[in-house]
C-alpha cells in the first residue's frame, strides 16, 4: 500500500478504503474485548497450496496494517525470520473501535495495550504461525515465523554440512545492515511450499546450492517491495500472479563459487533478487511492451514499475538498489531489486 504522497494512484485509494472499512468501525457484530490472546494448537504455518494463485489478481491485502518491530505489513500473509526466543512488539496501526486479537500455537503472548501485544518466539527452529484477526472476521495478518539456526551454529564455513561460508567482519561503509546476519531459517524441501508473502513462496528464494535441508536469509522488507511492485505491475496492465526469481538468496560460498567477486551483495543477505514476468514458463522475460521480442526493453519497463515503487513510498517499503541487465548464454534479461536501506541506482 501506498502512502498518500503524489497524487492519487490506484493503491493510495485501496489504502483509503482499508481505512474506511468495517474491522475499524465500532460494533460491527463482536462483543469480544480488544488485545484477548488465543491459544490454538491448530493453528499452522499458511502454505501456498492452500491460497492457489488463479483467477484475477488478488492484491492480499490485509483489512488493517500491522506493525511488527520495525516492520508495516498490510498484507494476509508475511514472513519474518526470528532468532529463538527473540521479542516481537506487534501492533494493530489505526485498529478505531475494531477488536482485534491474536492467534498462537506456541510462544509466548502477553497483551500490552488494547490491540498490541509482545509475542516472544519459541525457541524450536522451523516455521511457526502467528495470526492476528479482527474479531468479526473482516480482517487477518498470518505471519510465518521462520525460527532460525544462529549464525553461531556455522562451523568451519559450513551449517550442519550446509556450505554457508564467511562474511566480512567489517560492514561496508559501516553501516549495520550489512554486517554478519544473525542466523538462517532451516528449510527443507517439504517446506519450501511456505508462504513468504501473498505472492511469493519460501522456495522461490532459496540459495541454488543442493542440500537438504537448505539456509536461508530473507528479508521481510524485500517482500514488501516485491509485492508492492507486483500490484503496480498489475495495475499497468502487465497481468502476473508472481515475478520470477531468477537468483534469491546466495551464501557466501556460493557467491564464490559461481564467479562472483564482490562480498557485499545483497544476496547474500536475503534481501535482494533478480527478477522479471514469465508468465508463459519459457525461462525468458515476457514481451511487456509488446513489440514483439523478449529482451532488455521490456526489463527497462518493469524496472521503471520497481522503481514508482518506492518513490510513491508504499507502506512497508524502503530504499534500495535496482538495476537493468541483459541477456546472456545463460539468463534472460532481468532486474535486480534489492532494500540495502539506501537508494542506489546502477
Amino acid at each position: 500500500m501506498r502512502r498518500p504522497k503524489r497524487g492519487t494512484g490506484a493503491l493510495t485509494l485501496l489504502l483509503a478504503a482499508v481505512a474506511a472499512s468495517p474491522c475499524s468501525v465500532a460494533g460491527q457484530g463482536s462483543t469480544a474485548a480488544s488485545g484477548s490472546i488465543v491459544r490454538d494448537a491448530t493453528l499452522a504455518p499458511a502454505r501456498a497450496a492452500d491460497f492457489p494463485l488463479e483467477g484475477n489478481f488478488d492484491s492480499g491485502i490485509a483489512g488493517f496494517t500491522l506493525r511488527v518491530n520495525k516492520w508495516l505489513i498490510a498484507y494476509r500473509h508475511m514472513a519474518i525470520l526470528a532468532l529463538p526466543g527473540d521479542d516481537f512488539e506487534i501492533e494493530v496501526v489505526d485498529p478505531g473501535d475494531g477488536a482485534h486479537r491474536i492467534r498462537i500455537a506456541d510462544g509466548a503472548a502477553q497483551t500490552t495495550a488494547a490491540a498490541s501485544w509482545t509475542w516472544t518466539a519459541p525457541d524450536e527452529v522451523g516455521a511457526h504461525a502467528v495470526r492476528i484477526e479482527s474479531v468479526n472476521g473482516t480482517g487477518f495478518v498470518h505471519l510465518n515465523v521462520l525460527v532460525m539456526q544462529p549464525i553461531s551454529a556455522v562451523k568451519d564455513g559450513a551449517l550442519n554440512g550446509y556450505p554457508i561460508g564467511s562474511y566480512r567482519a567489517k560492514p561496508f561503509r559501516g553501516l549495520a545492515r550489512y554486517l554478519p546476519p544473525a542466523g538462517f531459517a532451516e528449510i527443507w524441501t517439504a517446506d519450501e511450499d511456505l508462504l513468504a508473502s501473498p505472492h511469493f513462496t519460501v522456495g522461490q528464494f532459496l540459495c541454488k546450492e543442493p542440500g537438504e535441508p537448505r539456509y536461508l536469509a530473507l528479508s521481510t522488507f524485500l517482500l514488501l517491495t516485491l509485492e508492492a511492485a507486483l500490484y503496480e505491475a498489475n495495475d499497468a496492465g502487465y497481468a502476473a500472479h508472481s515475478f520470477f526469481i531468477m537468483s534469491g538468496f546466495r551464501t557466501p560460498a556460493y557467491n564464490r563459487a559461481i564467479g562472483n567477486r564482490t562480498s557485499y551483495s545483497r544476496h547474500l543477505w536475503g534481501d535482494g533478487a533478480d527478477i522479471y514476468i514469465d508468465n508463459d514458463g519459457d525461462g525468458i522475460i515476457d514481451d511487456l511492451n509488446g513489440d514483439g521480442r523478449s529482451d532488455i526493453a521490456d526489463a527497462r519497463l518493469l524496472a521503471r514499475i520497481v522503481d514508482g515503487v518506492e518513490e510513491d513510498a508504499h507502506v512497508g517499503v524502503i530504499p534500495g538498489g535496482l538495476s537493468v541487465y541483459g541477456a546472456t548464454s545463460s539468463h534472460s534479461p532481468f532486474v535486480h531489486i534489492d532494500t540495502r536501506g539506501y537508494r542506489a541506482r546502477w
